[in-house]
């Protein structure tokens, strides 16, 4: 790596502590592929005895935010915590949706350029870069490569874009949200299966043959992330991502699969297959002649559900879920496991109807046709943010984990302890280590932002607004002095009871805030400590504090207010 005049090579290490366990994310996830490609193999090899090896495969999205270094600079909860904890949405936001489709502005393409340049030295296959649809919102994308690869491409990218950003006077913001009101950050996983042969598992084929192995590991992934919905959950908490989820142009806290109408129709297809049976004359499921229909297929997915966390499209799924400042080698390390511990059940059971004398073929639609009415469940067309849908994910019984601290507690379970132990990814010592670290990175977040909010209120938004307040006092003495009714100073009486009534409020809450941080950092066990933050910090403070310095702000003389706007950070380039 070359940086300025300096130039280091770095050589990919794995982290092991003196007693054997992984410190590090890179270890597990090289289990992972190995546990599901034994798995998949196993799998492929019912329909294709030369398959040998079974790679996963990642296509990540990454998202982010560039804004002007001197703006970021007079930003301290931006410098602290990568996020405005205060910030007044602006007259225009992303309403217009205008930016998505408009050029790229000339100082973020020299930008870009810059740290493609910088990409293509280490090997990074970048291929795309484009506006995204909230002001300042941009993306980048490579080509799919290896899961261990692309892990590796997109953390050196990161740090690359934050170098290459100062050069330019920039700063890049990898924080999952940023800035209310607007889009937030994701990083999009496209995950699929490949072959050594050179098959796509999750391509649909040109042969009955192949379209078989296509449906089976389509509905092996849907049975996967039914089954273990609360475990992929966990792989995508922070504390940046709980702003995200659920908000604009971002999946909700219920993990739930899309996979388009054609595929539905499939699936019920074989689910009401009368009596349950299949027998070698039944040509319509046998042959699945899927490929006669591939462009009604890739029509029914080109626009897909974007308000699904997890979605089929086309030759992929796309776990949309996962937070744009995250190491991809966590979710993908779950992903892989959950894949292979069901491919492991799905063999299991095929090779039990077989023994009992089934056809091979037969047998294998037997076990998904179980699959597809155990898993249908998870299956949701519609849209994912709506509160209908959290009502009907309910009744279905979906998990619906909003906070990071309640959903690090699927990786506790005897499931979780079974799934990543039985498939050697991780010892339920390392498991329990990854779940006191996530709490403690929780708290530690939680913590600077909400010492940041004080911080800001005591010396950046309560002293203009007291000035301000003081110069309405003496505008409305001045004018009752010199004898004018008070119809001439009652509009400035009551910006001056507005100005007062959030003065007092934030002194109360924010008073209130510090004193439950003290009761939150008297807490031992770190669990404890991380839901009280959660419960008794971040939710009954954050918001109140946030409404009442952000009315102040439109309140406020302008050239007395400290903080730049939204309006000067994300649309002054």
């Amino acid at each position: 790596m070359e940086i300025e005049s300096g130039k280091t090579l770095c050589i990919p290490t794995i982290f092991v502590s003196y007693t054997g366990e992984t410190l590090d994310y890179k270890a597990p996830l090289l289990k992972s592929l190995e546990s599901m490609n034994k798995a998949a193999v196993e799998v492929c090899n019912y329909f294709d005895k030369n398959v040998s090896r079974v790679n996963a495969t990642l296509g990540w999205e990454q998202e982010y935010f560039v804004v002007d270094e001197a703006l970021y600079n007079a930003r301290p909860d931006l410098v602290m915590s990568g996020r405005t904890v205060f910030g007044h949405a602006p007259a225009k936001g992303q309403q217009l949706e205008d930016h998505y489709f408009g050029s790229i502005p000339e100082r973020i393409y020299a930008f870009m350029r810059d740290y493609e340049e910088e990409a293509y030295k280490l090997g990074i296959p970048l291929k795309t870069r484009h506006n995204e649809v909230a002001p300042s919102q941009f993306e980048c994308a490579p080509i799919f490569e290896e899961v261990s690869l692309a892990v590796d491409h997109n953390l050196l990218l990161m740090d690359l874009m934050d170098r290459v950003a100062r050069r330019h006077k920039l700063r890049a913001l990898l924080h999952e949200k940023p800035f209310a009101g607007i889009n937030g950050n994701g990083k999009h996983n496209n995950w699929s299966m490949a072959t050594d042969t050179g098959v796509n598992l999750l391509a649909p084929g040109k042969t009955p043959k192949t379209n078989l192995m296509f449906l089976t590991f389509f509905v092996n992934t849907i049975k996967a992330v039914h089954d273990y919905a609360d475990v992929l959950r966990a792989s995508i908490a922070s504390s940046g991502n709980d702003h995200r989820l659920g908000a604009n142009e971002a999946p909700p806290a219920i993990i739930s699969v899309f996979i388009g109408q054609y595929l539905t129709k499939v699936l019920e297809d074989i689910k009401q297959r009368v009596g349950n049976k299949f027998d070698e004359q039944d040509e319509a499921i046998l042959k699945l002649d899927l490929h006669r229909s591939i462009p009604e297929l890739l029509l029914d997915n080109t626009d897909r559900n974007r308000t699904s966390p997890f979605a089929f499209t086309g030759n992929k799924f796309e776990f949309r879920a996962v937070g744009s400042s995250a190491n991809c080698a966590n979710a993908m390390t779950t992903l892989n496991t959950i894949m292979a511990e069901t491919l492991k059940k799905f063999k299991k059971e095929v090779d039990a109807l077989v023994e009992k004398g089934e056809k091979k073929e037969i047998a294998i639609m037997h076990v998904i046709r179980e699959y597809i009415v155990s898993s249908e469940k998870v299956l949701f067309e519609g849209n994912n943010y709506s509160e209908e849908w959290e009502k009907e994910a309910a009744k279905r019984g979906l998990p619906n984990v909003k906070t990071t601290p309640l959903a690090l507690d699927s990786l506790l379970t005897e499931k979780a302890k079974h799934l990543f132990e039985g498939n050697n990814v991780l010892n339920h010592v390392e498991l329990e280590a990854r779940h006191e670290i996530e709490l403690e990175k929780y708290v530690k977040k939680v913590q600077i932002e909400a010492r940041i909010m004080g911080e800001l209120c005591t010396s950046h938004i309560l002293p203009p607004a007291i000035k301000y307040q003081n110069t309405l006092i003496e505008n409305i003495r001045g004018l009752k002095e010199i004898g004018l009714k008070e119809s001439a100073y009652i509009n400035q009486k009551q910006i001056l009871e507005k100005i007062s009534e959030h003065i007092a409020q934030i002194s109360d809450q924010v008073s209130k805030m510090i004193e439950a941080r003290k009761k939150a950092n008297a807490i031992k066990d770190t669990r404890e400590k991380a839901i009280a933050y959660c419960d008794d910090v971040k939710e009954p403070y954050f918001d109140k504090i946030r409404y009442n310095a952000d009315k102040l702000e439109l309140l406020i003389d302008d050239s007395e207010w400290l903080l730049p706007k939204y309006r000067e950070i994300l649309f002054l380039r």
